[in-house]
């Protein structure tokens, strides 16, 4: 093989990494406001729903979520008839748009001739299309670059979280947290949202921060 098939080589292998790196991580925008007083460790708290919601298998597993980082933070569930003395509401939606890009792709030279085929295929290379007698200096053997048309969905994933006085409904802590990408399930990107929801807890109030958290596959 040639040095410069080589280098063409090790460079799809360069882009094919890049590509899946950028695949391995939940990036989402958070955004807090709060007056969070410091003596909040062992107040109770209790999810508040309209109407049916709590009836709602979906929501049930994303309280689960949240009941799981509400706990890291000292506070505890309210399982007893007794009032909470924090409220806490969630609200989530997901929302889809189409996207047309049109991209550079590297294709056989050959693609679109009458010479193109499994009859023209040469295995010293492996691009289907062409081979003896059509290779040589005179015959163009590296793949060329055109643009095509591709169309794919983006899904925004939004998640708001208000932990507030159940008595006096004061809003002690607020966040959302957006994040955006081809994943359009929910239920399998709202584990990393309820994380970066409280990933550096309370945070800055009113300062947008970027958590990115691994994806497990």
């Amino acid at each position: 093989m040639t040095p410069l098939r080589r280098g063409f080589l090790l460079a799809l292998l360069i882009l094919s990494a890049l590509v899946s790196g950028c695949a391995t991580k939940i990036r989402s925008e958070v955004t807090s406001f709060h007056q969070w007083p410091d003596n909040m460790s062992g107040r109770s708290f209790s999810f508040v729903h309209q109407d049916d919601e709590a009836k709602s298998l979906e929501r049930q597993s994303y309280e689960n979520l949240l009941r799981t980082e509400l706990l890291k933070l000292g506070l505890v569930e309210q399982t007893t008839g007794a009032a909470a003395q924090l409220a806490v509401r969630l609200d989530y939606r997901i929302t889809g748009r189409d996207v047309r890009v049109i991209e550079t792709v590297l294709v056989d030279p050959w693609y679109g001739t009458p010479w193109y085929g499994p009859g023209f295929y040469n295995p010293y290379w492996g691009w289907h299309g062409y081979g003896p007698p059509y290779y040589g200096p005179m015959w163009p053997s590296m793949p060329v670059a055109r643009e095509q048309s591709r169309r794919y969905s983006i899904f925004q994933r939004e998640l708001r979280i208000r932990i507030s006085d159940y008595a006096s409904e004061k809003t002690w802590f607020e966040v959302t947290a957006k994040s955006e990408g081809e994943q359009g399930n929910l239920a399998i990107v709202m584990p990393y949202l309820v994380q970066a929801a409280f990933k550096e807890f309370p945070g800055t109030t009113g300062v947008p921060r970027v958590i990115d958290i691994p994806f497990k596959k």
